[in-house]
């Protein structure tokens, strides 16, 4: 035998370095998990209980991430299952079951005796075999104070025709893991990368394992080339010939030094190939360098397989991390990649054009005309780049969240170029409804439509959970239809409260600690400022300008500008800047008009 070259040194080298961590992370993960198992035994225990199939019409499912939403292999349903919800105390894991009919625009949920136990960030794939089936693999459980993690390997089979779950015992499956992909390729399940941490340690994976869907066995893929590095949250979509699967980006982080972890955004891409004869196969990796235009840099996007061979990506967060901070903007634009052309292009919405050609009919004379004028004159110079959109929404409480979309910059299109100038045009006057900027959310793509539900976005401190609804047809890309509108009111965060509870019990030690005369003073501060605060309230309740009959939110906004550039530079502070405040101003003028 030939000397081992240095890349197949340092390949060895890689792979003992990640068998020692995972070895490591086993150990000291181990005790954890142990303790979740009981807690999990007493989820499944409760579940037993349960001893036939319960089906109930129901609202829409609760605000989540992280759950898995697929389309019935066979009839015109989506099947919701799992997920993730933390109200800033507590984090809720679930394992409830909901079916979405497409057509009748409503939810059951099915509460089937055995489930697999709580959990989020698993995997769902459906095929159509024995009369269609979910396969569900992975995942993670989470104490509730969300300190200690138990990760799954377990492989379900919810069996559609007959409303049964199903948990499939057999050895040589991936060890425990969330944030992994699956895909069915074939017929055998592809599960790629993801991770498993502790509260110590962490180690993310790169490996394939291939579950065969006649023989009900794993094994483990051994694939030639260089494969991605190791990483979770990646998008993993099969060829349309069934040869391979393509791997986009994901995420990763390592240790830098003690306490301290440095994430990174992966945006690369590979082919995993398959050659040779059925029970044969020879696997093998490869790097893609696709054409058009590529997403930019995120983690915590959502995938789906779409029509024609194409590969859908929506939304995302990019963070910026620093030694204590950690900030991210957070997407909702769609792009769209055709595995067969290997080409990445935007997902541009051409909008309703009779509704178009209405708003532009209207926006004759006065300062709207001399508006479309100056956009005439800006279509007919170059392609104008992304467009970023702050908007802000008010919630309940009064916190003001922000919600920051990119919209891609016009593209012509070769085929339907005057088509799609036209359609930009009315662009300007008249945006269309999209979902808010979001990570974590769930897609699913049946007969050509695109599905998206919940996901999160955080302000600051925050975390936002979403329940809403969504849908685009991928063939007409017109505009995406509202099936469950988003209600800030219904957001909890319990963090917040919890803090100015502790920081008001401060100012009571406090003030019992001073002199009578100085508690005094306090008190009577204390007692302007809530009335302040309550008048403050009464004004924002009552003392709006009022929306005059006939008027558009622009002409609102125009004329009662001054007024919600007071109230945001009251509510924001003397330090805010003045672009910043003028943006809230016209959110919240926006927010006001459309709730009268």
């Amino acid at each position: 035998m030939g000397k081992k070259s240095k890349k197949e040194k340092k390949v060895k080298g890689a792979e003992k370095t990640a068998a020692k961590m995972e070895k490591k992370v086993s150990k000291r993960s181990k005790r954890e998990e142990e303790d979740l198992e009981a807690l999990i035994a007493e989820f499944q225990n409760l579940d037993s209980k349960k001893t036939v199939v319960v089906e109930t019409t129901c609202p829409p499912p609760s605000a989540r991430l992280s759950a898995s939403l697929s389309a019935h292999p066979e009839k015109d349903e989506l099947i919701l299952f799992g997920g993730e919800f933390f109200n800033g105390k507590k984090t809720y894991l679930y394992n409830d079951l909901f079916f979405y009919s497409i057509k009748k625009n409503s939810w059951v949920k099915s509460d089937i005796p055995n489930p697999p136990p709580p959990r989020c960030s698993h995997q769902a794939v459906v095929v159509p075999q024995g009369g269609g089936q979910l396969w569900v693999f992975g995942g993670e459980f989470a104490s509730p104070n969300g300190e200690q993690f138990y990760h799954y390997k377990d492989l379900w089979v919810l069996h559609l025709a007959t409303h049964t779950w199903e948990n499939i015992k057999v050895p040589g499956g991936p060890p425990g893991r969330s944030g992994h992909r699956m895909v069915l390729s074939k017929k055998q399940l592809l599960v790629f990368g993801g991770f498993h941490e502790s509260n110590r340690d962490f180690i993310y994976y790169n490996d394939v394992y291939s579950f065969s869907l006649d023989t009900f066995s794993w094994s483990r893929l051994a694939p030639s080339g260089s494969a991605p590095s190791p990483r979770s949250a990646s998008q993993m979509t099969s060829t349309p010939d069934g040869m391979g699967v393509v791997i986009y980006g994901g995420y990763s982080k390592v240790r830098v030094k003690k306490d301290v972890e440095k994430g990174t955004i992966h945006s690369d891409m590979f082919l995993l190939k398959r050659e040779g004869k059925e029970g044969q196969e020879k696997w093998s990796w490869s790097r893609v360098s696709p054409s058009g235009n590529k997403p930019t840099p995120r983690s915590g996007f959502s995938g789906a397989a779409g029509p024609a061979g194409r590969a859908v990506l929506f939304g995302g967060v990019c963070d910026e991390e620093e030694e204590e901070t950690l900030e991210g903007d957070f997407y909702n634009d769609l792009y769209l990649y055709d595995t067969v052309k290997s080409r990445w292009f935007p997902g541009l919405l051409r909008g309703n054009k009779s509704e178009k050609k209405k708003r532009r009919r209207g926006k004759k004379g006065g300062a709207e005309g001399e508006g479309a004028d100056g956009k005439e004159e800006e279509m007919e110079g170059a392609p104008q780049g992304p467009t970023e959109v702050i908007k802000e929404i008010i919630t309940e409480d009064g916190t003001v969240m922000t919600i920051k979309e990119v919209i891609p910059g016009a593209q012509e299109d070769e085929d339907d170029e005057e088509e799609e100038e036209e359609e930009e045009e009315g662009d300007a006057s008249a945006p269309l409804v999209e979902p808010c900027a979001r990570s974590s959310a769930m897609a699913t793509v049946r007969q050509g439509k695109l599905f998206l539900y919940g996901g999160m976005f955080e302000v600051g401190d925050r975390q936002f959970t979403l329940n809403d609804f969504y849908s685009l047809d991928l063939n007409k890309m017109d505009q995406w239809e509202v099936l469950v509108e988003m209600d800030p009111k219904t957001q909890e965060w319990l963090e917040e409260s919890e803090s100015e509870e502790e920081e008001e019990d401060e100012e009571e030690e406090e003030a019992k600690g001073a002199e009578e005369e100085k508690n005094k003073e306090a008190k009577g501060a204390e007692e302007e400022e809530e009335s302040e605060e309550e008048s403050e309230d009464e004004d924002d309740e009552e003392e709006h300008p009022a929306v005059q009959e006939g008027e558009t939110v622009t002409d609102y906004q125009t004329r009662t500008e001054q007024y919600w550039v007071g109230l945001a530079r009251v509510n924001m502070g003397p330090d805010a800047k003045d672009k910043k405040v003028a943006k809230v101003a016209l959110a919240m003028a926006k927010v006001f008009f459309e709730d009268q």
